[in-house]
C-alpha cells in the first residue's frame, strides 16, 4: 500500500476499555483515533484560539476491516480539498506497519472564528499542507 499521499502520521495503541463484547475494538472508537490525530494536526498549524480555530461540519468513516486489541496503529493524513472557508482532511487508520487498512474517513473542517460566531477564509498554512501534496 502507498503511503506517499500523507502528510502526516499519528501513531497510537489500542486500549482495554477500546473493546466491545465481540473482543474488537468498538466503531465508535474509530472516530476517537481520528478525532486525536486531527487534533495534534491542527496543533501544528497553531490553530488554537478561540478567534482562530475550526469547527467540524462533517465526517464520513468507511469501516473496511475490524481492529483487534492490543494493536499499534498509525493514522495518516492529507488536505484533499480546499474551498474559501473550508477544507477536507481524508485520514486512514492503518496497521502500524501501514500494510493493513481498517478505515478511510473523511472530515470537512470550516476556519471559524468562536468568538464572532463566524466562518473565516481558510489559513495559509493550511493552504500551504495542500499545496505541498498537489
Amino acid at each position: 500500500m502507498s503511503t506517499s499521499k500523507y502528510l502526516y502520521f499519528h501513531k497510537l495503541s489500542t486500549r482495554w476499555k477500546d473493546i466491545d463484547s465481540f473482543g474488537h475494538v468498538n466503531n465508535a472508537n474509530y472516530l476517537t483515533y481520528i478525532e486525536n490525530a486531527r487534533i495534534d494536526l491542527i496543533n501544528q498549524w497553531e490553530i488554537n484560539s478561540k478567534i482562530k480555530s475550526i469547527i467540524i461540519a462533517s465526517i464520513k468513516i468507511d469501516y473496511l476491516k475490524q481492529i483487534s486489541h492490543p494493536k499499534k496503529l498509525i493514522i495518516g493524513q492529507f488536505i484533499s480539498r480546499i474551498g474559501n472557508t473550508s477544507f477536507d482532511i481524508k485520514a486512514d487508520i492503518l496497521s502500524f506497519d501501514k500494510k493493513i487498512l481498517y478505515a478511510k474517513t473523511l472530515a470537512t473542517c470550516v476556519c471559524f472564528n468562536y468568538t464572532l460566531n463566524s466562518k473565516l477564509k481558510v489559513f495559509e498554512k493550511i493552504k500551504a499542507d495542500y499545496n505541498s501534496n498537489c
